[in-house]
């Protein structure tokens, strides 16, 4: 009988068999941290710098980029306190916020859940959903311009329907121009947040919805007892991004519109900032506002994910 033996050093080969290099405790996380270094760089140069420089300024009297300096302490903060145009621009800044977004936040949600039932022409309905996110703000201000001027599209046709009494120059108001900024907002704001919430609406379970209409749940119960609490955190999120691009970029409606009039009927804090600062040069004063406008914005996103937090 033949006996079979391994050749002599096929043991001390598979012993010896080239492992892979080792790297070293935190290599790879020690190589994350120093590609992220850039990032962070620019972050901090270029985010973080600028907001710094944002509460150092507002305690300088600084009445101009090329003006002499001087240090101003707590005096900007009467200043901003003491002016009535600061609190016109709280109160348009607060209506603007309360009006603007519930009703964004509401109508888009329900668009959403019905773009997301597949209904016929779902896809191009999404595309036209996003036509007012492709619009530049320019020619979305022209857009209004044209449709509430003296002799605008809403005038005309109130005109053609025998409501001549009812028009209005709407921009040059005071009793219209904030709510016609709002309706802008809303305007450009609801078919992309609509979109949104249908991409998360199609991450639902099928079964569930199926599940209530067994048990005969109409869609308008299923939209608010089903889905609505599935996507809580997620409607949270949508709704902080829209404060704060409402409290923020607001200045650019107001600014290409009414500029901020008639008298202060629609001047909004994130305005009164650009105001003081590039057309009254009174740097110390913008940035102060700027300040208040970075606490409420923090005590806004607060507030709102405190909202909407889940609760199981």
């Amino acid at each position: 009988m033949t006996t079979l033996t391994s050749p002599p050093g096929a043991a001390a080969t598979r012993r010896t068999a080239p492992s892979s290099p080792v790297t070293g405790r935190g290599g790879p996380r020690q190589g994350g941290t120093i590609l992220a270094v850039p990032a962070l760089v620019w972050y901090l140069v270029f985010m973080v710098g600028p907001m710094l420089a944002i509460f150092v300024i507002a305690a300088l009297h600084w009445p101009g980029m090329l003006q002499p300096v001087s240090f101003a302490g707590l005096g900007n903060v009467r200043t901003v306190l003491d002016d009535p145009v600061f609190w016109d621009a709280v109160r348009n800044t607060a209506v603007q916020l309360a009006v603007a977004l519930p009703v964004m936040i509401l109508c888009a949600y329900m668009l959403g859940y019905y773009v997301a039932q597949r209904p016929p022409g779902h896809r191009i309905i999404r595309y036209l959903l996003f036509i007012p996110g492709l619009i530049s703000t320019p020619a979305k201000a022209m857009v209004f311009y044209a449709a509430l001027s003296p002799d605008g599209l809403l005038n005309g046709a109130l005109n053609g329907l025998g409501l001549g009494s009812l028009t209005d120059a709407w921009l040059a108001s005071p009793s219209t121009a904030l709510a016609c900024l709002i309706a802008l907002d809303v305007w450009s704001g609801i078919g992309f947040t609509a979109v949104l919430f249908a991409a998360r609406l199609n991450s639902v379970p099928d079964e569930l919805g199926e599940a209530a209409q067994l048990d005969g749940a109409g869609h308008w119960r299923t939209m608010w007892a089903i889905h609505f609490p599935v996507i809580r955190d997620y409607v949270g999120v949508v709704t902080m991004l829209q404060f704060l691009w409402t409290l923020f970029g607001s200045a650019q409606h107001v600014l290409l519109l009414t500029q901020g009039g008639p008298g202060t009927s629609s001047t909004t804090l994130s305005f009164l900032v650009y105001q003081k600062a590039f057309i009254a040069a009174d740097l110390g004063y913008s940035q102060t506002v700027g300040v208040i406008l970075f606490l409420a914005g923090l005590v806004g996103l607060l507030g709102i994910r405190r909202a909407f937090r889940q609760t199981y």
